[in-house]
């Protein structure tokens, strides 16, 4: 069986790389530390990044954070779409379901706990696992931590789905969240002074939802269903458009940034169903994700292409000029 290591130190002495004027040398014996191996899935939503993580922490040793803006708070479960204690698999999640829902959870916030999770991750000989559509917060940890560049290697997947097979599948789940309860569930968020700014109130299905709240006892029946009707309409047209600005954002952070993302077409297990989706899902992508991450745990830093450096950060930053690197920074998911 093949033993794969995590995390190692080794220390050698190198050469001052840089002489002062007046003297001042570098320490010649700088240790060495070979950098921690962290897998990141990414992927508009709807795409199944929580079912490719959840696979991969079943095939590796590993634990999975969760790096989506909205399933960071506690409650909403249908509306976030948090994975169910039986779809956890027993794996471990860190980051889901635990802020204050009435708190705002920053980029900056997830960048300090996720390294804490990291940290705690790693210290017990485990992968860790990011898996969330928020890509505002994986380009905080990644691109903007410069602690994060000097110690980890990433392994970035890209689960993908054609748009349109996409907005047909979010139809139905949106569809299924009703049915699920998704209504009685967004009552409890709903604000009377209409204000969905902050906290988990941002989350599609709650603002959506708020006229038929404000209505639904002052009307008939009929104009009650057509009021939920337009809710039901305007959380799935709001949830496709939110999948095609994270898809816009990921080829962003692909173009400008220099990540190298391993794509993953995931649209023939869309357009199946059972076994039959759950094959192509295997062949298409778990199986592939799962030969990436080896050969990444496998391969020394220098032989796998990993996060970007600094200095491709600033690379970046020059060829875009301000507005666009302010743009990038301001992606909100």
């Amino acid at each position: 069986m093949m033993r794969v290591s995590f995390s190692s130190s080794a220390y050698k002495p190198v050469q001052p790389l840089v002489n002062f004027p007046g003297g001042l040398n570098m320490d010649p014996f700088i240790p060495w530390r070979r950098k921690d191996k962290v897998v990141i899935v990414m992927g508009a939503t709807g795409t199944g990044k929580s079912r490719l993580s959840i696979d991969l922490a079943t095939r590796f040793p590993a634990e999975i954070i969760n790096s989506d803006k909205m399933q960071v708070y506690k409650g909403l479960e249908i509306a976030t779409n948090k994975v169910s204690q039986e779809e956890c698999k027993g794996i471990p999640h860190h980051l889901l379901g635990i802020i204050d829902p009435n708190l705002d959870f920053t980029a900056s916030d997830f960048q300090y706990h996720a390294s804490n999770s990291l940290e705690s991750i790693i210290r017990r000989g485990l992968l860790p696992i990011i898996a969330g559509g928020s890509n505002s917060y994986i380009k905080a940890l990644v691109n903007d931590d410069l602690e994060f560049q000097s110690k980890y290697d990433c392994c970035f997947l890209w689960v993908d789905v054609s748009m349109s097979v996409l907005h047909s599948f979010v139809s139905v789940r949106v569809d299924r969240m009703v049915k699920a309860g998704l209504v009685n569930e967004v009552r409890q968020f709903f604000s009377l002074d209409g204000d969905y700014s902050s906290g988990i109130r941002r989350a599609i299905g709650v603002p959506e939802l708020d006229q038929f709240f404000r209505n639904e006892n002052k009307v008939d029946e009929e104009t009650k269903a057509k009021l939920l009707q337009t809710a039901i309409e305007k959380i799935k047209s709001n949830t496709c458009k939110l999948a095609c600005q994270q898809f816009q954002n990921i080829l962003r952070l692909q173009d400008q940034l220099g990540w190298h993302m391993h794509h993953l077409d995931a649209t023939e297990a869309f357009l199946k169903n059972g076994q039959e989706s759950d094959e192509a899902w295997e062949r298409l992508v778990a199986g592939p994700s799962s030969l990436i991450v080896n050969r990444f745990l496998e391969e020394e830093e220098d032989d796998f292409i990993t996060s970007p450096s600094s200095s491709n950060v600033i690379a970046a930053a020059s060829v875009l000029g301000s507005t666009a690197a302010t743009a990038i920074a301001a992606a909100t998911h």
